[in-house]
């Protein structure tokens, strides 16, 4: 049997059997979906039923090199095993695979951080002969200089670009939108790249509002922005664990050891509090503005 053959016997167990929410069923499913997304991309026709324990392994390793939150790993993890656990209650399977997987350790482990030199070392690997190599500059100096989520990134929009005013503005989590001051470097590089993305021969109907494109005239995806960042911290010979939130969370370091209110760097990241017991407090666009300019190290 296949996986959508499964995926709907698995929909329809979670609604008669368990009783769950149509959200909740529709969660579930999307977990076991990126799974199934990933052993496409690593062009492996394994059926559910032949699912081993070294297959999860390596998806779990995946989506974590992908920068997933712990968290959202957990969570992740929690849908396999009820999904394996439905196979084997069903007698598709005869062991279940995810019984001895581990969810990761939920904890405030603290991220990487490059330091500006390093940044400055992974611009610098940059190919700006290439067609993209505009493009990535400014990808990356747009994620530093505005501490943005690779979503966020990928989803930024040209009517949502305030130059003169000196915001972008971003739509992060739950649709939530605000203004984020974007420093004048992030700007020069996206005004240049803007030269070789109106040479783009097709622009997608579906993304000609968007900002970041790949050759073809398309959205680009989560997996190239990291498959990018990757590429250029190998040749740069950074050995630390970098993806795309690497970068969001360089920008956040930097802004408070330049001496940034924590409450201005809180509202530009897009938390709705610096720590779970602290009430989230609204602060003037021009303070935020201030703020990069006096102590974002690109401004």
């Amino acid at each position: 049997m296949n996986w959508e053959q499964t995926i709907i016997q698995f929909r329809n167990f979670l609604k008669l059997e368990r009783s769950l929410s149509g959200n909740s069923i529709t969660a579930y499913e999307t977990d076991i979906r990126k799974l199934v997304a990933y052993l496409e991309i690593k062009k492996q026709s394994t059926l559910p039923q032949q699912i081993k324990l070294a297959d999860l392994k390596n998806f779990i390793e995946w989506i974590n090199e992908l920068g997933l939150h712990a968290r959202s790993q957990s969570r992740i993890i929690s849908g396999l095993k009820a999904f394996f656990k439905f196979l084997l209650l069903d007698n598709q399977i005869e062991a279940d695979p995810s019984g001895l997987l581990e969810s990761p350790k939920i904890g405030r482990k603290l991220p990487e951080v490059l330091s500006i030199i390093e940044i400055d070392q992974i611009i610098a690997e940059i190919d700006l002969s290439s067609p993209e190599g505009q493009r990535n500059k400014a990808i990356i100096e747009t994620l530093y200089s505005c501490g943005l989520r690779v979503s966020e990134l990928v989803n930024l929009k040209l009517t949502n670009l305030y130059f003169d005013e000196g915001f972008i503005k971003v739509v992060g989590k739950g649709s939530k939108e605000r203004l984020v001051p974007i420093g004048s470097k992030a700007i020069k590089e996206i005004e240049l790249y803007f030269t070789y993305r109106n040479l783009l021969p097709n622009i997608d109907k579906g993304s000609q509002n968007i900002v970041f494109l790949n050759r073809r005239g398309k959205l680009l995806t989560r997996v190239m922005i990291f498959t990018i960042i990757k590429r250029l911290a190998e040749k740069a010979q950074i050995k630390k664990t970098i993806s795309p939130h690497t970068f969001r969370h360089s920008f956040a370091t930097h802004l408070i050891d330049g001496g940034a209110d924590l409450r201005a760097v809180q509202e530009m990241l897009g938390h709705e509090s610096i720590i779970t017991t602290e009430i989230y407090t609204h602060l003037d666009r021009e303070y935020l503005r201030d703020a990069i300019i006096q102590y974002h190290p690109r401004a």
